[in-house]
């Protein structure tokens, strides 16, 4: 059974000492397996500019908001974008295009089938063979959903988003240990060594990242973005509920975008939701005479005929300066500031 993310992971001080020294020789053999592999690998290049967006840490810290936002960009420019995925969660291995109308977030996974929504997107345990099937199917650039990790594709950008909510003592690396003992895949100075830039994911309601946050990241060039409501809750009480890596963050956003939640339920990140689970949130809403709310994420996991009874909070991210981010595309080559704007095959497709 898939267990939430431990919040004790994020803590600045070391907590649960007992339990962390316990997971302190396990997190030392996952950190040198990490760095073997990536040491050995011979990235395979596809032929096209590949742009990753990952991260440092195990979780969510918000990659497919920004993937969605770079996506966009690149879009508005001109060019022809895939977005490649992992597809966790899901039983095809792929490579195989996502459509919307015929898989199954069991069959492809959540993230990518909310995704291809707006563009095309392929999923792949290969993440070379995706790539690669991307660039026979016409994309001018792929990106890459998560990989940072990942050595098996050449990446001309790299971008490592980092969770910017550092309220309550939180920190988005907590005391730095690797997992399982803490929250990281590899040591920080490892993972920024290899990234391009790093980008800086706050909530709406914090204007500008801690200073501490950017210091530590300060060895790469440093981005900001904010993630918003993009439309605002629904009214009256809502019992919520997520599935996702942080679901204690998805409860502080709904709060803080004026959600009057009466009460909220978290559960594993890509957690599927069966009837009996979805009859007693329902039950729970009835008894305090409110409707369900939760993640675009979690509702595409929701069976079809629940749908109509769940409202979904749909999110996006927004870089504070997108002439940063542009900066950085050119850098690579890819240009999309100078490119002329206006409608590519891949550009989002919306009201459907």
């Amino acid at each position: 059974m898939k267990l939430t993310t431990p919040e004790w992971w994020y803590r600045r001080e070391p907590g649960m000492p007992v339990l962390r020294a316990l997971l302190t020789p396990p997190s030392w053999v996952w950190g040198w397996v990490t760095a073997r592999r990536i040491r050995r690998a011979a990235p395979m290049d596809p032929g096209i500019p590949v742009v990753c967006v990952g991260n440092l840490t195990v979780g969510g810290a918000g990659k497919t908001p920004i993937v969605t936002a770079v996506a966009a960009r690149l879009c508005a420019a001109g060019l022809d974008v895939h977005l490649l995925s992992r597809g966790y969660g899901g039983k095809l291995e792929g490579p195989v295009r996502v459509d919307p109308e015929r898989h199954t977030a069991a069959e492809v996974g959540d993230e990518p089938l909310m995704l291809a929504r707006d563009h095309p997107v392929w999923i792949s345990r290969d993440r070379a063979a995706g790539a690669k099937a991307a660039a026979a199917a016409g994309a001018q650039v792929v990106v890459m959903d998560d990989g940072h990790q990942n050595p098996t594709v050449k990446k001309t950008l790299s971008l490592v988003v980092v969770d910017g909510e550092t309220r309550d003592e939180e920190w988005p690396f907590g005391d730095g240990r690797v997992f399982p003992a803490g929250p990281m895949r590899e040591p920080l100075g490892v993972g920024l060594a290899r990234a391009d830039a790093a980008v800086i994911l706050l909530p709406a309601d914090l204007p500008i990242a801690e200073p501490d946050l950017r210091r530590v990241l300060s060895s790469v060039p440093v981005l900001t973005a904010h993630l918003r409501a993009a439309q605002a809750p629904p009214a009256g009480p809502q019992v919520g509920f997520a599935g996702v890596a942080k679901p204690w963050k998805v409860e502080r956003a709904l709060r803080a975008a004026g959600c009057q939640v009466a009460d909220f339920a978290p559960f594993p990140d890509h957690a599927p939701y069966d009837e009996a689970t979805l009859k007693r949130l329902a039950d729970r809403a009835a008894e305090l005479g409110a409707g369900l709310v939760t993640t675009e994420k979690d509702w595409v996991r929701l069976p079809p005929e629940w749908r109509a009874q769940v409202a979904a909070w749909p999110v996006a991210a927004a870089f504070d300066d997108p002439a940063e981010l542009d900066a950085l595309l050119e850098r690579v080559g890819l240009r999309p500031s100078r490119r002329p704007s206006g409608r590519s095959p891949s550009s989002p497709r919306r009201g459907r």
